[in-house]
């Protein structure tokens, strides 16, 4: 008897109020999606748990366990969440990455109006989401689109004119009003590799070890991390082989010991302006990591969604991997989708006393941690 009873209570299913699946459709959780679905007699429709709807009431619930089962309630779909299909989350996603390959695939930028109507979307509504996934407006990300096929040409070995115009712009006079901006530089000097540039730099100390940063006319091109001051200058000769190097005066330490008090005590905020060299994908990742608050961190597939290009995790990793702006942009706040860290490409030592200090640590803690773990 006592058998068969146990059997009957086993069998017995929990109200759906204390079922655990109810707890996730109760948050919303996006990552429940497909997972399982639920309907709702009093409105005679079924959802995907996300749905932002408002709640209803678990007595009139259902829970399923796919979606054959939820639409046998004979239901009809929700138009909210559409559970038939994409969310409405990774179908922004996907029109946001369609207008990004309109945009790179134009010979000329298109206009807010057509790639809202190739959307099927107003121009505002697309404005917002373009800019909420990618971090940049659809016109920034067009010219970050131009400059990067303008750099690749010049460095290729077209002539000026012809990298101008293969780029996309209708007139030389129009490139040029924004050329310097652009490139950090003159097109001209661009194509000679940076020749004849100024950066300035100077080599500092943090409790996490050397710092170099250095910076163009335009802002702070790169800041490096590193035990070995003559190493990071020589990082610093290879990424610009062709610049002039010079030397910081005291002005110019003024503003290093600026960076190191941000690395010391990242909660004070930079504010420096930066001068970021990358293609678009890749600014568009950055522009994702600076928007990432102090104390968080997210996966690289977090950010591939962010930016609308789900299936990119791999060059989101290598975008991070390529960021010549320690701390300023960061890449440190970007871990593996199952929490470990990962690399860093100023070692995994320092990724985590910076998160550390980060989320409350102390300056000395993270130190101690950094000096323990290299002893």
């Amino acid at each position: 008897m006592f058998i068969t009873l146990a059997k009957d209570l086993k069998s017995t299913p929990l109200p759906v109020a204390d079922n655990p699946r109810w707890a996730r459709v109760v948050a919303r959780d996006k990552s429940a999606d497909g997972q399982f679905w639920y309907s709702v007699a009093t409105t005679g429709v079924y959802c995907r748990p996300s749905c932002p709807s408002r709640r209803a009431n678990p007595a009139n619930v259902q829970l399923h366990d796919t979606l054959a089962q939820a639409k046998a309630t004979g239901f009809r779909a929700c138009r909210r969440c559409n559970p038939d299909g994409p969310s409405l989350e990774a179908g922004n996603a996907a029109m946001v990455a369609d207008a990004c390959r309109r945009i790179e695939q134009s010979e000329e930028e298109p206009s807010l109006a057509e790639l809202a109507d190739a959307a099927g979307r107003s121009a505002g509504y697309f404005h917002r989401v373009f800019k909420a996934i990618t971090g940049l407006t659809p016109k920034d990300y067009a010219a970050a689109n131009r400059a990067a096929r303008v750099r690749q040409g010049l460095e290729d070995g077209a002539s000026v004119t012809v990298a101008i115009y293969d780029a996309g712009f209708n007139s030389s006079g129009r490139f040029y009003e924004k050329s310097t901006g652009m490139l950090g530089m003159t097109p001209t000097r661009y194509r000679a590799g940076g020749a004849n540039e100024d950066i300035r730099f100077a080599v500092g100390e943090t409790t996490l070890g050397a710092i170099l940063v250095a910076s163009s006319r335009k802002g702070v091109a790169s800041i490096l991390l590193g035990d070995d001051p003559d190493a990071l200058v020589r990082d610093l000769q290879d990424r610009f082989p062709k610049a002039r190097l010079i030397g910081g005066d005291r002005d110019y330490e003024a503003l290093v010991a600026r960076v190191v008090g941000f690395v010391e005590a990242p909660q004070l905020g930079l504010g420096l302006p930066l001068d970021v060299r990358g293609t678009a994908f890749q600014q568009r990742v950055w522009q994702a990591l600076r928007d990432i608050p102090v104390g968080g961190t997210v996966s690289y597939a977090e950010i591939a969604e962010r930016i609308g290009t789900p299936k990119a995790t791999r060059a989101v990793a290598a975008a991070c991997a390529a960021n010549a702006h320690a701390v300023a942009i960061p890449c440190h706040r970007v871990i593996r989708k199952d929490g470990a860290l990962s690399g860093y490409a100023w070692g995994a030592e320092r990724k985590r006393a910076l998160l550390d200090r980060e989320v409350g640590g102390t300056a000395n803690a993270a130190d101690g941690a950094y000096r323990s773990s290299r002893a």
